[in-house]
């Protein structure tokens, strides 16, 4: 517990460390997700649920945007909470043989796309009206959220496989005497 405490926040503390960009109405590319991806692998699927849900909590308490309450619960909570999701692809055990970077990618594309599904169907119910005249509601949504969320996938996996390269050891889970 302690462990997804720590992860949850060091994702918070990594949240703010954002690069600029042109998302009037919320998102950002930072590191948020890279410490629930480690738990998810380094823990199981289990474990990175409850690091994003916690994240995606402490999120929503730093300054949300909040419209609806059913919009607050997609955006914050539940959108962090799937990344852990990732884990179903490996395991732990599986980085004492080998790294697994195919099935890391896959997991780590996973989660990102289930997120990415979360604020795209929010986007489209309660941001609508940020769209540009003679923009399709639909349209507008996938590409506002995709600007954002496909970079910050693409710095969460450069920096997962550094680390899973460098020390994989990491993603080892500790056996406790």
């Amino acid at each position: 517990m302690i462990e997804t405490a720590f992860m949850a926040a060091l994702s918070f503390i990594l949240g703010f460390l954002e690069f600029g960009g042109p998302w009037l109405a919320g998102g950002s590319i930072s590191f948020i997700m890279v410490p629930i991806f480690l738990m998810a692998f380094r823990r199981g699927w289990k474990a990175g649920i409850a690091t994003g849900f916690l994240a995606g909590m402490l999120q929503l308490l730093q300054g949300a945007t909040i419209v609806h309450p059913v919009q607050l619960v997609l955006e914050y909570p539940i959108a962090y909470t799937v990344l852990g999701f990732a884990a179903i692809f490996t395991t732990h055990a599986v980085f004492r043989e080998r790294i697994p970077y195919l099935l890391m990618l896959i997991g780590i594309v996973f989660g990102a796309l289930l997120r990415y599904i979360d604020h795209f169907v929010s986007g489209v119910i309660w941001f609508g009206s940020y769209a540009p005249e003679g923009t399709p509601v639909v349209a507008y949504s996938a590409l506002y959220n995709a600007s954002y969320l496909i970079p910050q996938t693409i710095i969460t996996v450069i920096i997962l496989f550094v680390i899973a390269k460098y020390r994989p050891k990491f993603f080892d889970q500790p056996k406790w005497k």
